[in-house]
């Protein structure tokens, strides 16, 4: 009776560890409006981070690097196959640099740091090339556009969203695109 509590105690840490990778490896019907919604969040976020009272990390959102950290720790509690980039994967017949994937969900998500007026006024056709290169993916079936812009630099952000946000088809392959613009 004695390690009675002991194998409690190791059987309950087994079935989380269970429990975690089961759910790794079953697709979230709603991940991803949880994902989009996150992104919504933000700049909420960030803007908590970087006003709270403690003297705890501050988050500098100068890079896509930087962005893409942030991302990955909002994201990463929820979509727990979310793999960061991986520049070895091959993708019509050239090599794509995916930020994030998640295949058990089967989504890609792009971020974007628009960098300078320039960047700003040339990220449409940016967009189109990663489109182009998605749409032969075998595990992206939404393609997802993270865009921070922190200082508005994109001509007609409502017009980018609404030319990115579609559902396009490709023969048999059907990519449903999403666009999210923050700040």
């Amino acid at each position: 009776m004695g390690n009675l509590p002991i194998f409690i105690d190791e059987l309950s840490e087994l079935a989380n560890t269970l429990t975690l990778e089961s759910r790794a490896s079953e697709p979230d019907i709603d991940a991803i409006p949880k994902v989009l919604a996150a992104l919504d969040s933000f700049s909420e976020c960030v803007r908590y981070l970087n006003t709270r009272r403690s003297k705890g990390a501050i988050l500098t959102l100068n890079s896509e690097a930087s962005v893409q950290d942030a991302l990955y720790l909002m994201l990463r509690p929820w979509i727990l196959d979310l793999i960061p980039e991986n520049p070895g994967e091959k993708i019509a017949n050239s090599f794509a640099i995916k930020d994030f994937t998640s295949k058990v969900n089967r989504f890609v998500l792009e971020a974007k740091y628009i960098r300078n007026k320039d960047h700003g006024r040339s990220i449409a056709s940016e967009i189109n090339d990663d489109i182009e290169n998605y749409r032969y993916h075998p595990y992206c079936d939404d393609l997802i556009f993270y865009i921070y812009d922190p200082e508005s630099l994109i001509p007609d952000s409502l017009a980018l969203r609404a030319h990115v946000t579609s559902l396009r088809s490709y023969g048999d392959k059907v990519l449903r695109c999403h666009c999210v613009i923050k700040p």
